[in-house]
């Protein structure tokens, strides 16, 4: 864990030598701060015999409802979304034009970022800003659907931000005029696209 916090900490030094291209400036450097400081949070657990099979994979029940920033989107309901933008700085929140949210347990965690862009079709931007190429790993081509007229892409991950939760999954989709990017760590490969679906199946924007 100690590792990982220092290579996001230099992760954050080189990156701040550029500006990126189409997002806000900052946004990538909280993100990995983000990142972090929610996996430092994760309790360690004691290492599991290689012979001792996984169990069973556990859908988690999207019970929870999140609503703020004029969208909602669900989240399993032993968990819930803090704005991280407020925690970094409280003298810049998360707001409607741009924002940062996590949430996270010893079985999941999940991080939603969002910002204006009119006119923009293509969300795929926000795919590769809220994905670390330093510790996230797309195993899967990027499935593009139109949802609800909104224009959606998803793809499966691995990371190696924590050895508890190898698997995940990652998301960007246009609603109204804005863009959003989700992505989820589980800790079984099978959890992840149900879980997509269900938050999907319940979000909405203002437009």
């Amino acid at each position: 864990m100690k590792r990982l916090i220092l290579n996001c900490m230099l992760l954050l030094f080189l990156l701040a030598g550029c500006a990126p291209k189409t997002t806000t400036p900052n946004l990538e450097a909280q993100i990995h701060q983000s990142v972090s400081a929610t996996m430092s949070a994760i309790p360690t657990a004691a290492s599991i015999p290689t012979s001792t099979p996984y169990p069973s994979p556990t859908p988690f029940n999207l019970a929870g409802l999140f609503c703020e920033y004029q969208f909602c989107i669900g989240h399993p309901a032993d968990v819930a979304f803090f704005d991280v933008s407020a925690q970094q700085n409280p003298a810049a929140p998360s707001s409607y034009g741009q924002g940062m949210i996590a949430a996270l347990n010893a079985n999941l965690f999940i991080q939603v970022i969002w910002q204006t862009a009119p006119g923009i079709a293509d969300p795929e931007f926000m795919l590769d800003t809220i994905l670390d190429d330093e510790i996230d790993f797309r195993d899967s081509a990027l499935d593009v659907k139109l949802v609800r007229n909104m224009n959606v892409m998803y793809t499966a991950i691995t990371s190696t931000a924590t050895p508890l939760l190898p698997f995940g999954g990652s998301s960007a989709w246009t609603c109204g005029d804005r863009v959003f990017a989700w992505k989820v760590y589980s800790p079984q490969a099978e959890t992840a696209g149900p879980l997509f679906e269900e938050m999907l199946a319940r979000f909405a924007c203002g437009q």
